[in-house]
């Protein structure tokens, strides 16, 4: 919290959190006078706007060390970009075409490797 309020050069007029029971006290020590709202579904927002961030961490686990970690996320989302194709969002006919082209470009960076 106090790197993100360094960032901005204003202090929040209204801060919304999950109900953990150390952050009023951590606001107080900070000097943090903004409204805090822990109501029941507010945070559910930022939660949700975290969910691939979520999800590149759960993968960080397994590595010893976070520089490794995201060197191969970073190519991991390329090749997954590249060969992830929503089936259910398009027709059989144009899945199979997308899905045939994503592995010509496997194909070929494989042979130039």
């Amino acid at each position: 919290m106090k790197k993100l309020l360094k960032e901005r050069l204003f202090a929040p007029a209204k801060v919304v959190t999950d109900k953990l029971r150390s952050y009023p006290s951590a606001f107080r020590a900070m000097g943090l006078t903004a409204e805090h709202d822990r109501s029941l579904r507010a945070n559910n927002r930022a939660e949700n706007a975290h969910q691939p961030v979520r999800r590149r961490e759960r993968k960080l686990q397994s590595f010893k060390s976070p520089g490794s970690a995201q060197r191969f996320l970073n190519i991991h989302a390329a090749t997954y970009n590249t060969f992830y194709h929503q089936r259910r969002l398009i027709r059989r006919s144009v899945y199979k075409e997308l899905r045939t082209a994503s592995f010509e470009v496997r194909q070929s960076a494989s042979e130039a490797a």
